[in-house]
């Protein structure tokens, strides 16, 4: 099993962790020069949007993994996992801790959430893509 896509013929999760850390350098660049800012509206709206794929995921992975004997899909599952955690953790930390706009640490943080939310709606797509290629 590797860590680039179903049954190595595609290579969707590399490319979706190769996107989210750039959406995440330039989120970050982007609220170091304080071009953005980040609000508590977007940051509860990225934690309920990281729930609701948690609890989707959890309800379809079994049905997912059973239906495929290979385990073609776990890497997409797991890089959805992965961005829905790292979503979770970081924005709760991001709405108790209020960073200055223009710290060096709240950029970071703020990179790392749009990485980690990038991560989860691209690795959304890489684990469509593995259903639809499936019988291919």
């Amino acid at each position: 099993m590797s860590l680039f896509g179903c049954d190595n013929r595609h290579n969707c999760i590399g490319i979706a962790i190769v996107a989210s850390l750039i959406v995440g350098i330039v989120a970050a660049f982007l609220t170091i020069t304080a071009v953005i800012s980040v609000v508590p509206v977007f940051l509860w709206v990225v934690l309920g949007i990281a729930v609701a794929f948690l609890a989707l995921s959890l309800y379809v992975a079994p049905k997912l993994q059973r239906g495929n004997p290979c385990g073609g899909l776990s890497p997409a599952l797991t890089a959805l996992l992965v961005g829905i955690l790292g979503t979770v953790l970081l924005s709760a930390v991001l709405l108790a801790i209020p960073f200055a706009a223009t710290s060096v640490i709240g950029a970071i943080t703020v990179g790392l959430v749009v990485a980690f939310f990038s991560l989860i709606l691209t690795s959304a797509a890489c684990l469509i893509k593995c259903i639809i290629n499936y019988n291919d």
